[in-house]
């Protein structure tokens, strides 16, 4: 009897380290150990050879690994019949959980808009570098170094000595473009560009702009007019009020700021028109000669103008928002109002 009792105990061992972890290893250690031939009901066919005064406590040993073996049997079908199902058992049929939609961010939205109507008119869409060299970005444009305008623009410098920097206005694509050579030049030019400026709800230090150029023989500041006047109307609507400015810029002359009626605050005052009652939505002008010959165009020939404008303004006038910070801040309790405008 005590080689069978040290026998049960080396079985008791084996089965506490056991790891069950597949329906085929549960079966094989029921059939082992639980089965009509296995080891426990062997055990007790090895009672018949135990002496009578010893039956009751043999028996009470069997019962109790009896019981162990089948605690550990059900234990781990339990883990076995909750675990993952297995991939036969997936039902496909069942809908799958949904999708939420996304959406354009709202300067995407205006500016596609803003691309269609140019493009209307004729307009083709140019690419340039954002990080751009000193010539292209102002040498070219008729701000050579230490001129006072470049003050108007507080800029970004990557490195000096050459001057690279991140580009302060898309004028670099404009002045690309001319280079080329290939005339007449009709291009919009959008993208991101930098400055050094103090981010209110106004202004950031980063913005997007869409600039125009059109250059041909014979072009006047009233085709300029009456392609921003369309521009306009079409944007905001035929019952905006458009009024020009005489303004500067070193690279147009004549050169104007063009005004639309605030569209947040209809006319009355905000501080998004600094309670004027008119906001500033681009700057435009007849492309200096200076500028046409730095890029190789006869000044002589060709006249043309030039536009541009912040997207960024564009669409808080669009869509009454009145803090500019807003776009980058990347709050989706904001971009979720614009959902349903793809």
């Amino acid at each position: 009897m005590d080689q069978i009792v040290q026998q049960i105990a080396a079985y008791r061992q084996e089965i506490e380290s056991l790891e069950i972890g597949s329906p085929q290893q549960l079966e094989e250690y029921r059939i082992k150990f639980l089965g009509t031939k296995g080891i426990v009901k062997a055990l007790f066919g090895e009672m018949r050879n135990v002496p009578n005064e010893q039956k009751k406590a043999f028996g009470q040993v069997l019962n109790e690994f009896k019981q162990f073996a089948e605690a550990k049997y059900e234990g781990a079908k339990e883990v076995a019949d909750n675990g993952p199902q297995a991939a036969d058992d997936i039902d496909l049929s069942l809908p799958g959980d949904p999708l939420v939609a996304g959406s354009r961010h709202p300067i995407n939205l205006v500016r596609k808009r803003i691309i269609d109507i140019f493009h209307r008119l004729g307009f083709a869409v140019a690419d340039g570098p954002e990080v751009e060299d000193d010539w292209h970005n102002f040498t070219a444009l008729n701000l050579p170094e230490h001129h006072p305008a470049r003050d108007m623009q507080d800029t970004f410098y990557i490195s000096q000595n050459p001057d690279w920097l991140l580009r302060t206005h898309t004028s670099n694509v404009q002045t690309r473009e001319m280079e080329k050579g290939q005339l007449p030049i009709r291009i919009i030019c959008p993208g991101r560009v930098y400055r050094n400026e103090t981010i209110s709800a106004r202004a950031h230090c980063f913005f997007h702009q869409v600039e125009g150029l059109y250059i041909d023989e014979h072009v006047s500041f009233a085709d300029l007019k009456q392609t921003l006047y369309f521009f306009v109307q079409e944007l905001f609507g035929k019952d905006v009020k458009v009024r020009f400015r005489p303004s500067y810029f070193p690279f147009t002359e004549p050169s104007a700021e063009m005004d639309i009626s605030c569209l947040i605050c209809g006319g009355k005052g905000c501080r998004v028109c600094k309670h004027s009652g008119w906001v500033e939505i681009l700057g435009c002008g007849m492309v200096h000669p200076r500028v046409l010959e730095n890029c190789g165009i006869d000044a002589n020939k060709y006249t043309g103008y030039a536009f541009g404008m912040g997207i960024e303004r564009i669409t808080m006038l669009q869509y009454g928002i009145n803090d500019l910070r807003l776009f980058s801040e990347n709050d989706l309790r904001f971009l979720k109002q614009f959902t349903g405008a793809v």
